[in-house]
């Protein structure tokens, strides 16, 4: 599983000009399953997604986590986060789950993420999305779990 995180003052999702999530300060997450993920990677991701220290501290130093803040998360599946770009000039996306795979671990993530915080909005799986952000920083992540 792959999540590009971005630190943000807001963000929002709309489709077909109606917005399905929105947040305040937070992360926006872009989350790409692959083939063979499972719950134990599903499980790690979040663990990361709510604990990565990306947020100042009273030094402004990045110590602190979404968890410690209680800033909110959007999730967003991007499947093409998995593509294999390395020759040629089309993306190949041999590396991303099947959509079936994809929205069944994309929705298991957002079930466990709202299990465990508190504001959690999500995009529309499988649509053509809209993403509007304000980044913080900027400060932006790439995150994976092996």
């Amino acid at each position: 599983m792959i999540a590009l995180i971005q630190r943000v003052l807001s963000a929002r999702v709309d489709v077909d000009n109606e917005t399905v999530g929105a947040i305040g300060p937070g992360l926006l997450a872009l989350v790409a399953v692959q083939p063979g993920d499972d719950e134990p990677r599903t499980k790690r991701m979040l663990e990361r997604l709510l604990g990565y220290r990306v947020f100042a501290d009273e030094q402004g130093r990045m110590n602190r986590s979404l968890a410690d803040t209680g800033g909110e998360l959007l999730l967003v599946s991007q499947f093409t986060l998995a593509a294999d770009t390395r020759s040629g000039m089309r993306p190949s996306f041999t590396r991303a789950a099947a959509p079936e795979e994809g929205r069944r671990w994309f929705d298991r993530l957002v079930t466990l993420a709202r299990a465990a915080h508190p504001r959690v909005e999500i995009g529309r799986f499988g649509a053509h999305m809209k993403v509007h952000l304000v980044n913080d920083g900027p400060v932006t992540f790439w995150l994976e779990t092996p």
